[in-house]
């Protein structure tokens, strides 16, 4: 079974309300906002909303910015929303990358490694919080030393997902987390939003090796899920294609080999996620808010690959 989420963001509340209802309505698997300090709405009070107005849907941040967010105020926050969602929360957690938003809060981005320390030792304690565990750390990264009494969440435990394309990331993710959400995207760009992508076989074969490696011993190891950056349903995917094609210096042969790219015909479609399930294990989508319409359905027959 493969199972895909939608990612998108509140402008207003009918229509995010509208986008909660309609997801749930398709038979989608959860509804997840993203999490940019200072250029998107908070996620947790987004999603609290989302919530209150459907009863199947589960919603989770995607991914919140452990770098920038207080373990204690994370932790609750996740539990809050699994209260009111009656259990039907998920948290993701990712290192972040954008400059802003650490100037955002007052802070100055660190290096690469520093954040994945980071979001590794939020996570650790975000989860031990979460479970009724008392933390106390005080190491470069984390400094803390309590316990969340309440609220208490209703799952046990809050499933985790852990988006990175960070090679020790990706092995702690392997160990560590429920999903491992990959999106292709390589290093910021200097205008500290976008990315320079990484869409090729060999990196993503790399990719999932980190997460197996880490995995070694688990007995259930996490799913992994992709970001889709492009979804294109289309009888002509060629001409349809040959624009980002150019843009990005691929073939139309490459886009269609990672799971990045969902395009060409609706039976296409489902026989390329069929074959990433088969050469990676990806059983698990998030499609962006504006192609709800397109995917939805493509549903039924991406629940029955096996």
């Amino acid at each position: 079974m493969v199972a895909v989420s939608v990612q998108g963001g509140p402008r207003d509340a009918a229509s995010w309300l509208s986008l909660a209802r309609r997801t749930e309505d398709a038979g989608f698997d959860a509804l997840l906002a993203a999490d940019h300090p200072g250029a998107t709405a908070s996620p947790f009070v987004a999603l609290a909303a989302a919530a209150a107005v459907t009863s199947r849907l589960r919603v989770g941040p995607y991914v919140a910015n452990a770098g920038v967010r207080d373990p204690m105020l994370l932790a609750a926050d996740a539990a809050t929303l699994d209260v009111v969602s009656a259990g039907r929360s998920l948290l993701g957690l990712g290192a972040g990358h954008t400059p802003a938003e650490w100037l955002a809060v007052g802070r100055e981005r660190p290096g690469v490694a520093a954040r994945v320390r980071r979001c590794i030792a939020v996570a650790e304690a975000v989860q031990t919080l979460l479970a009724g565990g008392p933390v106390d750390v005080d190491g470069p990264d984390v400094r803390l030393s309590g316990v969340l009494e309440r609220p208490r969440p209703v799952a046990d435990p809050v499933p985790l997902t852990v988006g990175t394309a960070n090679t020790t990331l990706l092995r702690w993710a392997g160990a560590h987390a429920d999903v491992v959400g990959l999106s292709g995207l390589g290093r910021t760009r200097p205008d500290g939003y976008s990315h320079d992508v990484r869409w090729t076989t060999a990196v993503l074969d790399d990719q999932v090796a980190a997460v197996t490696d880490g995995a070694v011993g688990r007995s259930r190891p996490p799913e992994l899920e992709a970001l889709v950056q492009v979804v294109q349903v289309t009888d002509d995917v060629e001409a349809g294609l040959a624009p980002l094609g150019a843009e990005l210096g691929l073939t139309t042969e490459q886009l269609l080999a990672v799971p990045y790219v969902l395009a060409g015909t609706a039976e296409e479609i489902v026989a390329a996620v069929a074959a990433h399930r088969h050469r990676w294990g990806v059983t698990r989508y998030v499609v962006r808010a504006d192609v709800l319409e397109d995917v939805a359905p493509l549903l039924p027959q991406l629940a029955a690959i096996g």
